[in-house]
């Protein structure tokens, strides 16, 4: 029989990835001595772009930026930039920040990312703003949600500095489970020209919905003094605030309570264990997250969702993950999948659980064997846990073995392993038959004996004794496995 060797370019290199790049743009205007200007704050997720070796235990991801301003057709600003993440020696998020000074105006903002490091990983963003300060009447700069914010040392040239303190804005304006603290920046304007006295700064949440004040949270005042520009920064406690869509709003008001001038931001929180008891928690109380994604699953649903993060979890939780599925608790299965994706992406469990399970279904039908799901077969499982091979090879008519694939990894940032290697073979011939034989990656199945088991239909031909201590075959033309697993 002639032997048929075809190298092709996977499919799912091409049309996906297991997860596809994740920045999100925020944006806040401000005024300034030497005019308008726009804050722009890109936050990448770590674990969504390609990080590549720059020492033997370090790593950087370098994405391409483009930012437009446009006014109807006409482009009046124009960035393109190279940005290089910091080096972690584990993939992680980081955030960056460019200042664009502006005339007032109305401006449809467009921001382009790319991966460098990652074909067709790119992703696309647009919204439309105004800038409309004076210079002399009461205005205020946008209210800016913060991540985080600590004192710095004057002289601190960090473009994430402003009045004193480094900030790191909030992602997105959502809160998730883990959230207690909501921290908001922002600067009044021309107190001295519009006001010349002191004056009051009122600040509070309302429903979104209803646009009833909340009464979880208490209604906050500063008196100020006149300037030409006033930096605002607090926090407030939301740990006891409800899951829904709010306005933050702060108000400027005189002496006599008159209100001279109004702002305000929305945001959404997910509280899924607010006035839960410790027993509701631990029995998944439907109560607790009926508000949430998973409360709009049914119980196939479930069970499909966490066979698809099976391989993402430890022994010890894999374990309780299969007593889950056995016992088919409902309550149960949410609270669990939940928690899940509430630790990957805390600001947003249901956008990660959408990005996940959109890759699972693809893996599911491309590797569909009639024995359990695709993700669930060797490949599937290798494909959802640690992403497209880089390359794969696939053998289909070679004498004295079964088809076989071997897939390549030029990097390897879970175990920080350079060109890692997997071997399936399908000695069932059967339809997506294929069994995970041997691995260069740490902690996956690891066969000296590879070589002899995928020729097994060859005895005469293994270089030793097959039944001992043979590793390997005797050279031979048409037997392409070995040159093929060492030559990448």
């Amino acid at each position: 029989m002639k032997k048929l060797l075809t190298f092709f370019t996977f499919f799912l290199l091409t049309t996906f990835s297991l997860k596809a790049l994740d920045a999100s743009i925020s944006y806040a205007t401000f005024k300034s001595p030497a005019g308008s200007y726009i804050e722009v704050y890109l936050h990448v997720v770590g674990s969504t772009v390609e990080f590549v070796p720059v020492s033997d235990s370090t790593f950087q991801s370098v994405l391409s930026v483009v930012v437009l301003f446009k006014q109807g057709d006409e482009i009046v600003k124009f960035d393109k930039y190279r940005l290089n993440s910091p080096v972690f020696e584990n993939a992680a998020n980081f955030v960056d920040l460019k200042r664009y000074p502006l005339e007032n105006g109305t401006y449809k903002i467009e921001v382009s990312v790319e991966d460098l490091n990652r074909e067709d990983n790119a992703k696309k963003y647009d919204s439309t703003f105004s800038i409309d300060f004076s210079s002399t009447e009461l205005c205020q700069s946008d209210i800016q949600l913060l991540a985080s914010c600590k004192p710095v040392e004057a002289g601190d040239d960090n473009p994430m500095v402003k009045s004193g303190f480094c900030f790191e804005p909030l992602p997105s304006n959502f809160y998730g489970k883990y959230a207690s603290t909501l921290v908001f920046y922002n600067e009044i304007y021309n107190t001295n020209m519009a006001i010349g006295d002191d004056y009051m700064i009122s600040y509070f949440i309302d429903n979104a919905d209803t646009r009833e004040k909340t009464e979880a949270i208490s209604i906050g005042h500063k008196r100020k003094s006149p300037e030409a520009i006033t930096p605002f920064l607090t926090q407030m406690d939301i740990s006891e605030l409800p899951s829904g869509n709010y306005n933050l709003i702060l108000e400027i008001r005189n002496r006599n309570r008159e209100l001279l001038n109004k702002k305000s931001v929305f945001f959404q929180r997910s509280n899924p264990f607010f006035n839960a008891t410790a027993e509701e928690i631990a029995s998944g109380n439907e109560v607790v997250l009926d508000q949430e994604f998973v409360g709009k699953l049914s119980d196939a649903e479930l069970i499909y969702s966490l066979r698809a993060i099976a391989m993402q979890v430890d022994k010890n939780d894999g374990d309780h993950l299969n007593l889950l599925i056995k016992e088919k608790k409902t309550n149960a299965m949410r609270l669990y999948l939940f928690s899940f994706w509430a630790q990957e992406n805390p600001n947003s469990p249901e956008a990660a659980y959408e990005a996940y399970m959109n890759v699972a279904r693809k893996v599911d039908e491309k590797f569909q064997s009639g024995f359990g799901h695709g993700f669930e077969t060797d490949r599937g499982y290798v494909f959802m846990k640690y992403g497209a091979p880089n390359d794969v090879v696939t053998v289909e008519t070679e004498p004295s073995a079964p088809p076989y694939e071997i897939w390549f990894y030029n990097q390897f940032a879970q175990t920080k392993q350079n060109n890692v290697k997997f071997l399936f073979y399908n000695p069932s011939l059967s339809t997506n038959g294929y069994i995970l034989l041997h691995s260069t990656a740490r902690g996956e199945v690891n066969n000296p004996r590879w070589e002899v088991e995928l020729y097994r239909n060859a005895p005469t031909e293994v270089d030793g004794n097959q039944f001992i201590d043979a590793t390997r075959m005797k050279d031979n033309t048409g037997r392409q496995a070995r040159r093929l697993f060492e030559s990448y």
